[in-house]
């Protein structure tokens, strides 16, 4: 198959021939025809990720295809079915996933991270019967694979974890792809938005999809970019018994958490990882009533040949940009 591969850390990502993944006992293959370009990817490529082990490696972890190859031991699942899949890859075997929580599953995998991703023309994907996600005929691919971390990731996060009320005001910060999509979310729900992002085509991408300039005593923040600064601007904003969520992945410093405000006010300091897969369908749901627009997050479409320049300039432009592989 060709894939985009890198065999240093910040090093040359090119397109060439690799062998074809094989299905494991339980997984699936999947033919790869969009993989979204995640800052995540940006982070592995760059040797921030400790999953990424072992090089040469493929990145990309948002994805939508066809079931090329099934395994042993899969049940529901055949060949040219239409699936996304989130980003974690739960075993669906150990008592986290049986309470419902593969999200945050112990023995987790996820493509582009612990193995080989989805900027590629085939992926290999764990305990299908527990994490593949039956496409609707009416959402297309490239859209689909805006979904298996960024705008999961947001909905959960918002809708469950924070469980976001009308009236409340939220307060976003960073207007990437997973912030714009918690502005989508928590709009929905009716919610008041206000967004941070030192962009101004971000903050007027998110104000299209219905975020306000400003807002006061926020309910609700999300650091939906992985800063410091913005945990502590928002522990410091929030109202009595309001909630932050934390999204963004905070890499090297960290931020200083004010235990005594936190007690003080009753603040809820929530962390939030991704969406499992038997959660989908809500939002779904959603996406296909039009009242959730993943669509319009998609700034732009590139081809394999592209996809190593799309990782390198992430975060270059507003929104999603996704690499139709077939």
């Amino acid at each position: 198959m060709r894939a985009v591969v890198y065999d240093s850390f910040g090093g040359p990502l090119s397109v060439r021939e690799v062998a074809d993944p094989v299905a494991p006992c339980g997984g699936v293959v999947v033919r790869v025809e969009a993989t979204g370009v995640c800052r995540s990817d940006w982070h592995g490529w760059q040797g921030h990720d400790a999953d990424i082990q072992v090089l040469p490696h493929v990145p990309g972890h948002e994805l939508a295809g066809t079931v090329a190859e099934v395994g042993p031991d899969v049940q529901g699942w055949s060949v040219g079915d239409r699936v996304t899949v989130p980003f974690v890859n739960a075993c669906g075997a150990c008592n986290t996933c049986a309470e419902g929580n593969g999200q945050v599953c112990p023995h987790q995998r996820q493509p582009g991270f612990t193995h080989w991703g989805s900027f590629a023309e085939l992926v290999a994907l764990d305990a299908a019967d527990t994490n593949l996600v039956a496409l609707p005929p009416s959402l297309s691919s490239v859209t689909a694979a805006s979904l298996g971390c960024r705008f999961a990731t947001a909905y959960r996060a918002v809708a469950t974890v924070a469980a976001v009320q009308p009236r409340e005001r939220v307060l976003v910060h960073g207007a990437g792809g997973v912030g714009l999509s918690a502005v989508q979310v928590a709009v929905a729900l009716g919610a008041t938005v206000a967004v941070v992002d030192p962009s101004p085509a971000a903050v007027a991408l998110a104000q299209s999809f219905g975020a306000v300039a400003s807002i006061e005593d926020p309910h609700v923040t999300v650091d939906a970019i992985g800063d410091p600064a913005a945990v502590e601007a928002s522990l410091s904003l929030l109202r009595p018994r309001g909630r932050h969520v934390q999204i963004g992945l905070l890499h090297g410093p960290q931020p200083a958490i004010p235990m005594g405000r936190i007690l003080s006010k009753e603040l809820q300091l929530l962390g939030s990882h991704g969406m499992a897969a038997h959660e989908y369908p809500a939002m779904l749901d959603l996406v296909a009533a039009g009242a959730l627009r993943p669509d319009l997050l998609i700034g732009r479409t590139v081809g394999l040949e592209d996809a190593g320049q799309a990782l390198v300039d992430v975060g270059k432009s507003p929104g999603i940009t996704v690499v139709t592989v077939s």
